[in-house]
């Protein structure tokens, strides 16, 4: 076991833990996630098994397939932070029926916004994978 494989191991778990929040939310909770909490589910969920099986079989490959989903659901969740806080017109708003992307109805640790969260769970894979990926390179 190399001494990067505690960086792999730590996106892996962080990427469990948002794939288990996010279905607690929607299936426990009952939740309807919006569009764009879909899109972001699609990027991450992926990401629970693709660095679940490069973590215990040490395979640096995985790291760099995971990269490209990590940072495009760090940008998707960085597009719905600033709808939710305002900083993106209404009418750039990408949701139809359903949920609204842009008012959050669910806020936890004292208010804290669900994209928040997402966009924080995001980014630090996306550092967790930069680091073990300079740290294993050839």
């Amino acid at each position: 076991m190399s001494k990067a494989w505690g960086w792999l191991l730590s996106a892996w778990i962080l990427a469990l833990i948002s794939t288990a929040g996010a279905l607690f939310i929607g299936e426990v909770l009952g939740m309807t996630p919006c569009l764009l909490c879909w899109y972001q589910r699609i990027l991450m969920f992926p990401l629970a098994i693709i660095l679940g099986m490069a973590a215990f079989s040490e395979d640096r490959r995985g790291a760099v397939y995971a990269l490209p989903l990590a940072l495009g659901g760090a940008v998707l969740a960085g597009y719905h932070t600033a709808l939710v806080a305002g900083w993106v017109p209404r009418w750039w708003i990408p949701c139809g029926t359903g949920p609204s992307c842009g008012d959050q109805s669910l806020a936890i640790l004292g208010g804290v916004q669900l994209p928040w969260l997402s966009l924080a769970a995001f980014v630090a894979v996306v550092l967790l994978l930069l680091i073990y990926l300079r740290k294993t390179r050839s």
